[in-house]
This record gives C-alpha cells, sequence and structure tokens, in this order.
C-alpha cells in the first residue's frame, strides 16, 4: 500500500506490510518485529550456539593463548546455486580458507545478509542451511550477524559478507614476502574446477562429465602440513584471479621470479574442454577449495608427504620453482618446450566468480 496524498512523485510504503508471504519483504529489515520473525525462524536454528542466541550487537568470545588472525570477505556469486555449493557454503569455506593461508585455527565467523525485496524465502532457507552444514564441517561457530533488506532492482537476491578470527599457534612467519630462491611451489590438486562449474551453470552448458566447484576447508590440511615441521613461506588460496594471480602477488611482493612446468599443472578434461570452448586459461580461473604453498625445497618432500594423506590434498604436486629475478616475473614453461610470460590480468575474465 502506498500514499500519495504528499508531494508530487512521494510515496509512503505501509510499515505493517503482510507477514505471511513466501518472499522476503522491505519490513523484514526495519530492526522490527519482521526481522526479529526473520532471526528466529531462519538463523538462530541453523547456526545456535550460546553466544548467537544472546542477540547482542557483539560477541564476546573466550580465545586461547596464541596470535590472532583476522579475516573478511564479501560473497556476491551469480548464481547463487551452482554444482557443488551456493552462495552460503562459499561464505564460510572462502573466510575460513583466509584464515587458514596464515596456518590459523579458524574458531568463530560473523555474517551479514543483504537481501533483496523478493527475494524467495525457500532460496534464504536453503543458504542458511548449506551456510550452517559447512560451518559444522569446517568447526567454526558463526556468533554475530546483521540483516538488511534492499529494494526490488537495487541487489542481485542476496549478498553475503563475512568475517572470520583465529589462533595462529604455530612459530612460522608464512607470508607472500616470504619467497626466496630455490623455494618449491606446491598446488595442493586440480585447477579451475569452481570458476568452470559457476560458468558452466552460468551458460547452462551441458557437458558429459558434469563439473562440480571445489570449495572445501583448508585449515585441517594446512595445520597438518605445519606439522611436519617443514618451511613454509607462503600459502595463498588462488581464488579470483586463479593461480596466474596469487603467484604474481608472490612474486611481487617477494621480489623474485617464480618459474612453471605446465606438464605438471593438473586440469581435469571436462575442466579443459570448457576453458578451451570459452577462450579462457586455466591458470586464471578461480578454485575454492585449492592452495599454493611455497616452500623451502628441503620440506618439499615431509610436505607433499602430510598433504597427499588427506583428501583435499590427495593430488599435490610441485608445479614450479622461485628464482631470483630484479623483474619478478611468473614464467611458464610450457608443453612444446617454449615459455611464456604469465602476467596479471588488467581486467576480470570472470566477474561474480565468488
Amino acid at each position: 500500500m502506498s500514499s500519495s496524498g504528499g508531494p508530487s512523485g512521494f510515496a509512503v510504503s505501509c510499515p505493517l506490510p503482510l507477514t505471511t508471504t513466501d518472499r522476503v519483504l522491505l519490513g523484514h529489515g526495519s530492526g522490527g518485529k519482521m526481522t526479529a520473525d526473520l532471526i528466529a525462524r531462519y538463523f538462530l536454528p541453523a547456526f545456535r550456539n550460546s553466544y548467537l542466541e544472546r542477540l547482542d550487537d557483539q560477541a564476546v568470545l573466550p580465545v586461547a593463548e596464541g596470535r590472532l588472525a583476522f579475516t573478511t570477505d564479501a560473497h556476491v556469486v551469480t548464481p547463487l546455486f551452482f554444482p557443488g555449493g551456493d552462495i552460503g557454503v562459499l561464505a564460510v569455506n572462502g573466510t575460513v580458507n583466509d584464515l587458514a593461508m596464515a596456518g590459523a585455527r579458524p574458531l568463530y565467523l560473523s555474517a551479514a545478509f543483504i537481501l533483496e525485496e523478493g527475494f524467495p524465502l525457500a532460496h534464504l532457507e536453503r543458504i542458511v542451511a548449506s551456510m550452517s552444514a559447512a560451518a559444522r564441517a569446517a568447526s567454526v561457530l558463526l556468533v554475530t550477524g546483521d540483516t538488511k533488506v534492499v529494494d526490488r532492482g537495487k541487489a542481485d537476491g542476496c549478498f553475503i559478507t563475512t568475517s572470520g578470527v583465529g589462533i595462529v599457534a604455530h612459530r612460522q612467519e608464512i607470508t607472500a614476502a616470504g619467497a626466496r630462491p630455490g623455494d618449491l611451489v606446491i598446488s595442493s590438486g586440480a585447477i579451475a574446477e569452481h570458476g568452470m562449474a559457476i560458468m558452466a551453470a552460468r551458460a547452462d552448458l551441458e557437458v558429459e562429465s558434469p563439473i562440480v566447484s571445489d570449495s572445501a576447508p583448508l585449515h585441517e590440511l594446512v595445520l597438518d602440513m605445519l606439522e611436519t615441521d617443514g618451511e613454509i613461506h607462503c600459502l595463498r588460496d588462488p581464488t579470483r584471479g586463479g593461480v596466474a594471480t596469487a603467484l604474481n602477488e608472490i612474486a611481487r611482493q617477494s621480489g623474485v621470479g617464480i618459474v612453471l612446468d605446465e606438464d605438471t599443472i593438473l586440469v581435469r578434461e571436462p575442466v579443459r574442454g570448457i576453458c578451451e570452448l570459452l577462450g579462457l586459461d586455466p591458470l586464471y580461473v578461480a578454485n575454492e577449495g585449492k592452495l599454493l604453498a611455497v616452500v623451502a625445497p628441503g620440506s618439499a618432500e615431509r610436505v607433499l608427504a602430510a598433504m597427499r594423506r588427506r583428501a583435499e590434498g590427495r593430488d599435490a604436486r610441485i608445479i614450479g620453482q622461485v628464482v631470483g629475478d630484479p623483474d619478478r616475473l611468473v614464467v611458464l614453461k610450457t608443453r612444446v618446450r617454449g615459455r611464456r610470460i604469465v602476467d596479471m590480468l588488467q581486467g576480470d575474465q570472470l566477474p561474480r566468480i565468488c
């Protein structure tokens, strides 16, 4: 309902819209009874814990001794649902993995939902359920959050912003500035699966072997790697921009070059086929369940053995080496024994991928 009794073009929305609905209404973002009902119906049952149940504007949390790791992330993927996951799974695993790349054990998450008026509540329920399952699988608690609703057409269904806190118990200094000439570059497995799962869903491509997102939490894999006492200098999860972007960041921040061997980089055939069909380079395609590790050469075999004992690192392999290079280039040795520079992309070949 609206009233046009005011100035020309001025409309006033009814402050008490009908609450029996299967869609998100603007009233769900009012901060009043409808917001409270939305929280009680969808969020509290899914993420129930003693910190969240207080419904304060913050969570007061116990932490163990060690260094604190903190990260934040935003998720705007389209489509919201895709083979292997949805925006809720990405929100949890992406934040957990950002913490894991410091060697942290994730403990607590927050989540802010930006919902569009008219968004189906069944979709929200599905997202929250998968997000809850991902949090349980990663042994993290979602302890605080927020919900806002924007006008129809002012968002794309659902956006989620998450933050995470974890504890760093080890003494190593893991940083993108830590690579040294002679270090080896390890990939935890096949690349480009998440990005191609999104693109196949987005373009409604029919493929003989369905491609599924690799979204997964990686902190337990990293903690096993650290238990080897090997020298791990850098860790990166190659999400937006893929392996190429992650390694260029390491090369630039460390002041080194990196030489990759194309023969050792695992790209599964269905992924390679779609990349070729769409004219995309797998090295630049996003991953959500893979990591890159730069380790001292004397530690590589120990670290690899630990990785291969876990499902998420079963296909781990050495894919390159760090070299001295004042130009800080990433270079690929191709299958035909040529070499090409793998530079940073000027733009984004796969927007809205996570």
